[in-house]
C-alpha cells in the first residue's frame, strides 16, 4: 500500500488557511502541507449538502470521497441506496461519492479531512 513520505518540516493554520471555499452556509478552510492537502469544514445548524454545496458543484449527489475526523456537532449522511450513518464528535469516518448529508441539531458542526480537501466544495 503506498503511503505519504513526509520529506520537510511544516505546520500551517487553519485559521489563515491557503484557500476558502464559502458556498451558502459552508466553510471550507483549505491548507496545503507538502503534497498533501486537508480542509477543515464547518456547517452550521439546517446545512444540508444537498441545499448548499451542491449549488456550486451541480451535482445531484456529492461525488467526493471524505475521510476524516469529527470534533464538534452531529452530521447525517444518507447514501443514494437509502443506507444512512450518523458521525459526531470523536468518530472518524470514510464516505464513498453518492451520498447528501445533514447537520443534526444545533450545534455546528467541524470535520478535518484530507481526501476531499483537493475537491470539495470546489466550483465546476
Amino acid at each position: 500500500m503506498a503511503g505519504v513520505t513526509v520529506t520537510a518540516l511544516d505546520t500551517k493554520s487553519f485559521d489563515e488557511p491557503d484557500e476558502k471555499r464559502r458556498p451558502p452556509n459552508t466553510v471550507v478552510d483549505v491548507v496545503n502541507i507538502g503534497d498533501t492537502t486537508l480542509a477543515r469544514l464547518t456547517f452550521e445548524p439546517g446545512w444540508r449538502w444537498s441545499e448548499t454545496v451542491k449549488t456550486v458543484v451541480h451535482t445531484d449527489t456529492c461525488q467526493v470521497n471524505h475521510l476524516g475526523i469529527c470534533t464538534a456537532g452531529t452530521l447525517t449522511v444518507q447514501m443514494e441506496d437509502g443506507s444512512r450513518t450518523t458521525v459526531s464528535a470523536g468518530h472518524a469516518y470514510a464516505i464513498p461519492p453518492g451520498h447528501d448529508a445533514w447537520v443534526e441539531g444545533n450545534e455546528t458542526f467541524v470535520g478535518y479531512e484530507i481526501m476531499s480537501a483537493a475537491a470539495f466544495a470546489k466550483p465546476a
